[in-house]
């Protein structure tokens, strides 16, 4: 049975066990922890839109505000927070807006 194409845009994750799930379903996961009224994050989007798009990670966005506990369990203290998943756990965080060649180096990195 083959694998699920990787999706070409983020998924909208709401609670500890989509996130859960999503990680253990594919090998990269960027969550990406935001806020709708935080500037940088705005900023953020179009970069991840393109992250998914472009790269083998699978982009979640997790809205803090809709989410809290889960943000907390992750340590978010700002956002944008976004960490990177490898075969389900948690390797890398980035705080603050990313340039995209940040974004693909990390994910580079792992791939």
């Amino acid at each position: 049975m083959a694998a699920e194409p990787i999706p070409t845009e983020p998924i909208r994750i709401d609670g500890e066990e989509a996130l859960e799930d999503l990680t253990k379903e594919r090998e990269l996961v960027l969550a990406d922890f935001y806020a709708d009224w935080c500037g940088p994050c705005q900023m953020l989007e179009p970069r991840l839109e393109t992250i998914a798009a472009d790269t083998e990670a699978t982009v979640a966005k997790v809205d803090v505000d809709a989410n809290q506990a889960l943000a907390s369990s992750y340590g978010v203290r700002g956002v944008p927070t976004l960490v990177l998943f490898v075969d389900g756990e948690p390797t890398e965080r980035l705080v603050g807006l990313q340039s995209e060649d940040d974004l693909r180096g990390v994910i580079d990195a792992r791939t």
